[in-house]
């Protein structure tokens, strides 16, 4: 259980945590094992612990879009707290992931006396917003080095860390897994991520990992 660990519920006391603690209840899922599915009683709050999940739709034509990333520390499913609705969409675990579940039926108090809470609710559903903006932005583009570009710098927040030599990417996601994010084919985003590499703007390392050397750069080639 990981819920005093996390900003949403940073301002609770003591004695909250403990009342709200008694509605957790914690799950793992192995990589691949599905955490959700479009269609269930969305009547939950979903932190999770540790590990990575996929948020995604999947299209008219069948194929997966993902939505965006949640690593540790982030939650989905809070408006769900103030009132319950189902899921539109999947989610999936990236890798080996601990996810900690909150009831809305012992969370109601929490929140009615709590001010600060519903405020970071909205804060998050805000960054949420600028996302899917981003997003479609994104698929919007008929450009596909903008779209591998863009969703570059987008993987920085869940999967990079900084080194010497510039952001280090370390992927638990598959090159069809970037190619659905960015709205491409899975050839397409191999090209392009050979291409960047021949420009001297990125290093691939394998599989799953890669080297940014200035998203800067990066970012003024949109």
């Amino acid at each position: 259980m990981c819920i005093n660990n996390i900003p949403l519920l940073s301002n609770l006391t003591n004695d909250e945590i403990e009342k709200v603690s008694i509605g957790v209840s914690s799950e793992t899922y192995k990589k691949g094992e599905s955490v959700f599915n479009r269609g269930d009683k969305a009547n939950k709050l979903y932190i999770v612990c540790s590990g990575k999940i996929k948020i995604f739709k999947n299209t008219i034509e069948g194929k997966e879009q993902i939505l965006y990333i949640l690593s540790e520390g982030d939650f989905i499913g809070a408006f769900n707290l103030l009132k319950e609705d189902e899921f539109d969409f999947n989610a999936v675990a990236l890798e080996n992931t601990t996810v900690s579940m909150l009831e809305k039926s012992s969370f109601d108090e929490i929140v009615l006396s709590n001010p600060s809470i519903t405020l970071k609710i909205f804060e998050k559903a805000y960054e949420r917003i600028i996302k899917a903006e981003s997003l479609v932005e994104r698929l919007s583009s008929s450009n596909p080095d903008a779209k591998v570009i863009g969703l570059l710098v987008d993987l920085c927040e869940n999967f990079g860390s900084q080194t010497d030599e510039g952001i280090l990417l370390t992927l638990s996601i598959n090159r069809e897994e970037m190619g659905s994010y960015a709205g491409i084919a899975r050839e397409t985003m191999s090209r392009k991520l050979q291409l960047f590499q021949e420009m001297g703007l990125i290093r691939l390392i394998g599989m799953k990992k890669i080297l940014i050397y200035d998203v800067g750069k990066l970012k003024n080639m949109i």
